[in-house]
């Protein structure tokens, strides 16, 4: 198993310290956290790069879901997995953006949680991730957790816990 720290101090012994205090973090339900599939810029499996390339574009968002028309969740396309896609040996092949699907070139690896998984699993996830993909059990999607939104909840927490102690 890989081990995250946090500074110092590993994220077992970060959780033991924020729960010895107050137990209110580790309770929360990921749903309340998560922004849902509704407000999400996605695009689905049929889709070009091209289309892909606009959503990424006007969304500002570094990496989208790529859904199927079911809503269920087959992997994550960013704008530098596109271009990736389309270098040449000697030009970039901008034709080659109304050609190529999504499906071809979208990264199948998705850092997901189910809508069930507690706030400790999301932390040790979202070390190493901008924002995890929720799904139901049935593995339809959610939504998605932010690592900053994530943040700002502890980072409210541990405030309200300082001023307790004050």
């Amino acid at each position: 198993m890989v081990e995250y720290t946090c500074g110092k101090t590993n994220i077992e012994e970060f959780s033991a310290m924020i729960s010895l205090h107050s137990g209110e973090f580790l309770e929360i339900d990921i749903r309340k956290l998560m922004i849902p599939s509704e407000r999400v810029a996605h695009v689905q499996v049929g889709n070009n790069l091209e289309h892909a390339l606009l959503v990424l574009t006007k969304s500002g968002y570094t990496a989208i879901p790529v859904l199927d028309p079911h809503y269920k969740l087959h992997g994550l396309i960013s704008t530098p997995i596109i271009m990736d896609s389309i270098l040449g040996l000697e030009r970039i092949e901008f034709e080659q953006l109304e050609k190529k699907r999504v499906e071809e070139v979208m990264n199948q690896s998705v850092p997901r949680v189910k809508i069930t998984a507690s706030i400790k699993t999301c932390l040790r996830l979202l070390v190493n991730h901008p924002f995890l993909c929720v799904d139901t059990e049935d593995g339809y999607f959610e939504g998605i957790l932010p690592r900053s939104t994530v943040l700002m909840q502890l980072n409210l927490d541990v405030n309200k816990m300082n001023k307790s102690e004050k």
